[in-house]
């Protein structure tokens, strides 16, 4: 079996922009706190204990109903079909052969973010794939990781704009950057990379519309001027 037909076997969980789990290519319904346990497992590092899952999950909840709602949703996961919750004594973990999208985004920053990095095609096709995690849920492990995750990717966007203008691709720098603005459009070092790119591709125009653009927000928002450096960059006697 080849890499493709593997990856289409696997178990596919999305957690950016919705949650989804996919198994053998069909949508796969799953409650509410089956979509909860699994996510959480999902963003976890290493398997970790049956107590701290539930206690997290349901921490409103006396210890033995959250006991009982955990082992009512890995009841729920094991009709499933699919093996995706791995029980290790008291230890709970995902199964590695279910896919992550969050993960694999994890992963790819990480891998731009290397001093060595460099960039391929793969890097570039991946770009729109990116998106909020878990979008609507507010648990407080949801939004640490949520932040963490997006600050990684926006590192790893700006990083990957700075390869591809060295590599002679300016477009796809600017691609890159558009999406880190969106996601994040008070965040000056994207707004310099965007506008950077936009040089870099020969588009003194759109560089200079999106410093205008910058600047209208920042003092709309929070009332301040964009710094000395972005705005040296932007007349063009900045940095290259």
């Amino acid at each position: 079996m080849d890499t493709l037909e593997h990856a289409r076997d696997q178990p596919q969980l999305t957690l950016l922009n919705a949650f989804e789990l996919h198994c053998d290519g069909v949508a796969v319904p799953i409650t509410l706190p089956a979509q909860r346990v699994l996510g959480f497992l999902a963003m976890q590092d290493r398997p970790v204990p049956r107590d701290y899952v539930a206690g997290t999950l349901w921490i409103d909840s006396s210890e033995e109903h959250a006991t009982c709602s955990l082992r009512s949703a890995l009841w729920r996961l094991r009709q499933c079909g699919d093996r995706l919750v791995e029980v290790s004594g008291r230890q709970l973990g995902l199964s590695p052969h279910v896919r992550v999208d969050a993960r694999l985004a994890a992963d790819w920053a990480r891998r731009l973010l290397y001093p060595s990095a460099t960039v391929t095609d793969e890097d570039i096709a991946r770009i729109p794939r990116f998106g909020e995690l878990l979008p609507g849920w507010y648990d407080d492990w949801v939004l640490a990781v949520r932040d963490r995750l997006q600050l990684r990717l926006l590192h790893a966007l700006e990083a990957l704009s700075r390869l591809l203008r060295r590599a002679g691709r300016p477009a796809a720098a600017v691609e890159a950057m558009h999406v880190a603005v969106l996601a994040e459009p008070l965040r000056e070092s994207g707004q310099l990379a965007l506008i950077e790119a936009h040089q870099a591709a020969g588009d003194w125009i759109a560089a200079q519309r999106q410093y205008d653009a910058f600047r209208s927000i920042l003092r709309r928002e929070i009332g301040v001027e964009p710094s000395a450096e972005l705005t040296a960059v932007a007349r063009g006697s900045g940095r290259r």
